[in-house]
Protein backbone atom coordinates (compact mmCIF):
# COMPACT_ATOMS: atom_id res chain seq x y z
CA UNK A 1 0.00 0.00 0.00
CA UNK A 2 0.55 3.33 -0.86
CA UNK A 3 -0.11 6.48 1.48
CA UNK A 4 -1.37 9.64 -0.40
CA UNK A 5 1.22 12.60 -0.69
CA UNK A 6 -1.92 14.86 0.95
CA UNK A 7 -4.40 13.13 3.34
CA UNK A 8 -2.10 10.18 4.04
CA UNK A 9 -4.65 7.71 3.77
CA UNK A 10 -3.17 4.00 2.84
CA UNK A 11 -4.52 3.01 -0.90
CA UNK A 12 -3.84 -0.47 -2.88
CA UNK A 13 -3.90 1.57 -5.93
CA UNK A 14 -2.49 4.78 -5.93
CA UNK A 15 -2.85 7.36 -8.74
CA UNK A 16 0.16 8.72 -10.08
CA UNK A 17 0.48 11.98 -11.54
CA UNK A 18 2.09 12.56 -14.48
CA UNK A 19 3.51 15.92 -13.78
CA UNK A 20 4.66 15.67 -10.02
CA UNK A 21 5.35 12.38 -10.20
CA UNK A 22 3.54 11.50 -6.41
CA UNK A 23 1.00 9.47 -5.38
CA UNK A 24 -2.65 10.21 -4.57
CA UNK A 25 -5.56 8.81 -3.45
CA UNK A 26 -8.81 9.23 -5.51
CA UNK A 27 -9.15 12.57 -4.18
CA UNK A 28 -6.60 13.99 -4.71
CA UNK A 29 -5.92 12.69 -8.40
CA UNK A 30 -5.87 15.68 -9.70
CA UNK A 31 -3.29 18.39 -10.04
CA UNK A 32 -5.90 21.20 -8.42
CA UNK A 33 -6.45 19.08 -5.42
CA UNK A 34 -3.15 18.43 -4.63
CA UNK A 35 -1.61 21.42 -5.15
CA UNK A 36 0.29 20.33 -7.77
CA UNK A 37 3.76 21.92 -7.93
CA UNK A 38 3.63 22.11 -11.82
CA UNK A 39 -0.10 23.85 -11.71
CA UNK A 40 1.08 26.95 -13.79
CA UNK A 41 2.79 24.43 -16.28
CA UNK A 42 -0.48 22.12 -16.84
CA UNK A 43 -2.69 25.42 -17.29
CA UNK A 44 -0.16 26.68 -20.14
CA UNK A 45 -0.61 23.38 -22.09
CA UNK A 46 -3.82 23.19 -21.76
CA UNK A 47 -4.69 27.12 -22.96
CA UNK A 48 -1.62 26.12 -26.16
CA UNK A 49 -3.80 22.98 -26.77
CA UNK A 50 -7.24 25.28 -26.98
CA UNK A 51 -5.45 27.57 -29.19
CA UNK A 52 -3.82 25.49 -31.15
CA UNK A 53 -7.12 23.20 -32.01
CA UNK A 54 -8.81 26.69 -32.29
CA UNK A 55 -6.29 27.61 -34.92
CA UNK A 56 -7.20 24.60 -36.97
CA UNK A 57 -10.61 24.86 -36.82
CA UNK A 58 -10.42 28.54 -38.33
CA UNK A 59 -7.95 27.78 -40.36
CA UNK A 60 -10.04 25.49 -42.87
CA UNK A 61 -12.90 27.37 -42.77
CA UNK A 62 -12.90 28.27 -46.50
CA UNK A 63 -17.00 29.15 -47.83
CA UNK A 64 -16.84 28.11 -51.79
CA UNK A 65 -18.56 25.91 -53.71
CA UNK A 66 -15.10 25.09 -55.29
CA UNK A 67 -13.64 23.86 -51.70
CA UNK A 68 -16.57 21.72 -51.32
CA UNK A 69 -16.39 19.78 -54.75
CA UNK A 70 -12.50 19.58 -53.91
CA UNK A 71 -12.79 18.22 -50.15
CA UNK A 72 -15.91 15.78 -50.67
CA UNK A 73 -14.92 11.73 -51.49
CA UNK A 74 -15.75 10.52 -54.92
CA UNK A 75 -18.70 8.58 -53.91
CA UNK A 76 -20.03 11.41 -51.89
CA UNK A 77 -19.72 12.93 -54.53
CA UNK A 78 -21.83 10.95 -57.39
CA UNK A 79 -24.11 10.66 -54.14
CA UNK A 80 -24.76 14.38 -54.35
CA UNK A 81 -25.06 14.77 -58.38
CA UNK A 82 -27.85 11.88 -58.24
CA UNK A 83 -29.67 13.04 -55.45
CA UNK A 84 -29.40 16.48 -57.72
CA UNK A 85 -30.51 15.22 -60.84
CA UNK A 86 -33.34 12.92 -59.34
CA UNK A 87 -35.07 16.30 -57.26
CA UNK A 88 -34.32 18.53 -60.88
CA UNK A 89 -36.37 16.17 -62.52
CA UNK A 90 -39.22 16.11 -59.95
CA UNK A 91 -39.51 19.62 -59.58
CA UNK A 92 -40.14 19.60 -63.48
CA UNK A 93 -42.52 16.68 -63.68
CA UNK A 94 -45.38 18.58 -63.95
CA UNK A 95 -44.67 20.01 -67.36
CA UNK A 96 -43.07 16.00 -68.50
CA UNK A 97 -45.34 15.46 -71.61
CA UNK A 98 -45.11 19.09 -72.75
CA UNK A 99 -43.01 21.02 -75.52
CA UNK A 100 -41.70 23.09 -72.32
CA UNK A 101 -40.25 20.32 -70.27
CA UNK A 102 -36.84 20.16 -71.62
CA UNK A 103 -36.50 24.56 -70.67
CA UNK A 104 -38.08 23.30 -67.21
CA UNK A 105 -35.72 20.54 -65.81
CA UNK A 106 -32.41 22.80 -66.99
CA UNK A 107 -33.94 25.85 -65.19
CA UNK A 108 -34.65 23.36 -62.17
CA UNK A 109 -31.41 21.60 -62.57
CA UNK A 110 -29.35 25.17 -62.16
CA UNK A 111 -32.09 26.13 -59.27
CA UNK A 112 -32.06 23.06 -57.49
CA UNK A 113 -28.35 22.61 -57.77
CA UNK A 114 -27.69 26.57 -56.45
CA UNK A 115 -29.67 25.24 -53.43
CA UNK A 116 -28.66 22.12 -53.11
CA UNK A 117 -25.29 22.62 -53.64
CA UNK A 118 -24.73 25.42 -51.32
CA UNK A 119 -26.96 23.63 -48.13
CA UNK A 120 -24.19 21.34 -48.19
CA UNK A 121 -22.01 24.17 -47.99
CA UNK A 122 -23.59 25.67 -45.52
CA UNK A 123 -23.81 22.30 -43.25
CA UNK A 124 -20.01 21.71 -44.18
CA UNK A 125 -18.46 25.05 -42.78
CA UNK A 126 -20.57 25.39 -39.71
CA UNK A 127 -19.82 21.93 -39.09
CA UNK A 128 -16.17 22.70 -39.23
CA UNK A 129 -16.53 25.79 -37.36
CA UNK A 130 -17.31 23.40 -34.11
CA UNK A 131 -14.78 21.08 -35.25
CA UNK A 132 -16.99 18.86 -36.45
CA UNK A 133 -17.28 16.82 -40.20
CA UNK A 134 -20.46 16.68 -41.83
CA UNK A 135 -20.78 14.14 -45.00
CA UNK A 136 -23.96 14.10 -47.33
CA UNK A 137 -24.97 10.41 -47.60
CA UNK A 138 -27.92 9.22 -50.29
CA UNK A 139 -30.89 7.84 -48.98
CA UNK A 140 -32.42 5.49 -51.19
CA UNK A 141 -36.21 4.71 -49.76
CA UNK A 142 -36.13 9.02 -49.83
CA UNK A 143 -34.90 8.99 -53.26
CA UNK A 144 -38.13 6.49 -54.31
CA UNK A 145 -40.25 8.69 -52.24
CA UNK A 146 -39.31 11.82 -54.16
CA UNK A 147 -39.52 10.28 -57.77
CA UNK A 148 -43.25 8.46 -56.29
CA UNK A 149 -44.85 11.41 -54.60
CA UNK A 150 -43.63 13.68 -57.74
CA UNK A 151 -45.13 11.19 -60.09
CA UNK A 152 -48.46 10.39 -58.66
CA UNK A 153 -49.01 14.11 -57.37
CA UNK A 154 -48.09 15.96 -60.87
CA UNK A 155 -45.13 17.56 -59.38
CA UNK A 156 -47.39 19.36 -56.45
CA UNK A 157 -45.75 17.37 -53.70
CA UNK A 158 -42.08 17.13 -53.95
CA UNK A 159 -40.06 14.73 -50.57
CA UNK A 160 -37.28 16.35 -50.63
CA UNK A 161 -35.29 14.00 -48.23
CA UNK A 162 -33.35 11.87 -51.13
CA UNK A 163 -30.40 11.76 -48.76
CA UNK A 164 -29.65 13.65 -45.22
CA UNK A 165 -26.35 14.83 -43.81
CA UNK A 166 -24.52 12.67 -40.97
CA UNK A 167 -22.55 15.04 -38.43
CA UNK A 168 -19.69 13.54 -36.80
CA UNK A 169 -16.98 15.21 -33.88
CA UNK A 170 -13.35 15.72 -35.07
CA UNK A 171 -11.96 15.06 -31.87
CA UNK A 172 -13.00 12.17 -29.01
CA UNK A 173 -15.85 14.55 -27.61
CA UNK A 174 -19.31 14.39 -28.10
CA UNK A 175 -21.41 17.41 -29.95
CA UNK A 176 -23.83 19.31 -28.06
CA UNK A 177 -27.12 19.89 -28.55
CA UNK A 178 -26.50 23.27 -29.69
CA UNK A 179 -24.28 22.62 -31.95
CA UNK A 180 -26.06 19.64 -33.44
CA UNK A 181 -29.06 22.31 -34.11
CA UNK A 182 -27.27 25.20 -34.89
CA UNK A 183 -25.16 22.86 -37.87
CA UNK A 184 -28.41 21.41 -39.19
CA UNK A 185 -30.04 24.99 -39.06
CA UNK A 186 -27.63 26.72 -41.28
CA UNK A 187 -28.31 24.49 -44.29
CA UNK A 188 -32.39 25.46 -44.04
CA UNK A 189 -31.69 28.91 -43.70
CA UNK A 190 -29.23 29.28 -46.83
CA UNK A 191 -32.20 28.17 -48.87
CA UNK A 192 -34.07 31.15 -47.30
CA UNK A 193 -31.43 33.84 -48.32
CA UNK A 194 -31.12 31.92 -51.88
CA UNK A 195 -34.90 31.81 -52.17
CA UNK A 196 -35.22 35.44 -51.35
CA UNK A 197 -32.64 36.45 -53.86
CA UNK A 198 -34.39 34.44 -56.68
CA UNK A 199 -37.80 36.38 -55.33
CA UNK A 200 -36.02 40.35 -56.55
CA UNK A 201 -35.29 38.65 -59.50
CA UNK A 202 -39.51 38.28 -60.27
CA UNK A 203 -39.43 42.26 -59.01
CA UNK A 204 -36.63 43.82 -60.68
CA UNK A 205 -36.12 41.73 -63.94
CA UNK A 206 -38.79 41.45 -65.83
CA UNK A 207 -36.40 38.88 -68.50
CA UNK A 208 -35.67 35.97 -65.56
CA UNK A 209 -39.40 36.72 -63.56
CA UNK A 210 -39.45 33.02 -65.20
CA UNK A 211 -36.47 31.41 -63.36
CA UNK A 212 -36.37 33.86 -60.34
CA UNK A 213 -40.14 32.24 -59.54
CA UNK A 214 -39.26 28.89 -60.23
CA UNK A 215 -36.06 29.34 -58.21
CA UNK A 216 -37.95 30.86 -55.09
CA UNK A 217 -40.44 28.28 -54.95
CA UNK A 218 -37.85 25.53 -55.20
CA UNK A 219 -35.70 26.79 -52.69
CA UNK A 220 -38.61 27.69 -50.30
CA UNK A 221 -40.17 24.18 -50.53
CA UNK A 222 -35.96 23.02 -49.51
CA UNK A 223 -35.85 24.84 -46.40
CA UNK A 224 -39.61 24.27 -45.74
CA UNK A 225 -39.75 20.25 -46.43
CA UNK A 226 -36.12 19.90 -44.41
CA UNK A 227 -37.18 22.34 -41.54
CA UNK A 228 -40.10 19.42 -40.52
CA UNK A 229 -39.02 18.08 -37.08
CA UNK A 230 -39.22 14.32 -38.48
CA UNK A 231 -36.81 11.33 -39.13
CA UNK A 232 -33.64 12.78 -40.76
CA UNK A 233 -34.74 16.23 -41.41
CA UNK A 234 -33.05 19.07 -40.35
CA UNK A 235 -36.18 20.38 -38.36
CA UNK A 236 -35.63 17.54 -36.02
CA UNK A 237 -32.45 18.77 -34.65
CA UNK A 238 -33.38 22.64 -34.67
CA UNK A 239 -36.54 21.19 -32.62
CA UNK A 240 -34.19 18.99 -30.08
CA UNK A 241 -32.41 21.95 -29.50
CA UNK A 242 -34.48 24.99 -29.71
CA UNK A 243 -38.51 24.36 -30.58
CA UNK A 244 -38.89 28.58 -29.86
CA UNK A 245 -36.39 29.53 -32.88
CA UNK A 246 -37.77 26.22 -34.78
CA UNK A 247 -41.19 27.97 -34.64
CA UNK A 248 -39.86 31.20 -35.08
CA UNK A 249 -38.29 29.63 -38.64
CA UNK A 250 -40.43 27.25 -39.43
CA UNK A 251 -44.30 28.74 -39.53
CA UNK A 252 -43.03 31.78 -41.58
CA UNK A 253 -40.98 29.99 -44.38
CA UNK A 254 -44.51 27.16 -44.71
CA UNK A 255 -46.32 30.74 -45.01
CA UNK A 256 -44.33 32.50 -47.09
CA UNK A 257 -43.71 29.10 -49.62
CA UNK A 258 -47.89 29.32 -49.93
CA UNK A 259 -48.18 33.24 -49.79
CA UNK A 260 -50.31 34.36 -53.58
CA UNK A 261 -47.79 36.24 -54.93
Amino acid sequence: MVKCEVCGVEVYLPFKCAYCEKYYCINHRLPENHFCSKLALIKTEKTWLYKSRKETIHKSRPFSLLALIQEIKKKEFNQLVIAWFVLSFCFSIEALFKSSFLSKFLISLITVGLGFMMHEVAHRNVAKFYGCIAEFKLWPLGLIMALILALISGGKIIFAAPGAVYITPKYFTLISKDKYGKIALSGPLTNIIIALIFLLLTIFYESLRSIGWIGFKINMWLAAFNLLPFGVMDGKKVFEWNSIIWALITVPTWLLLFYPF
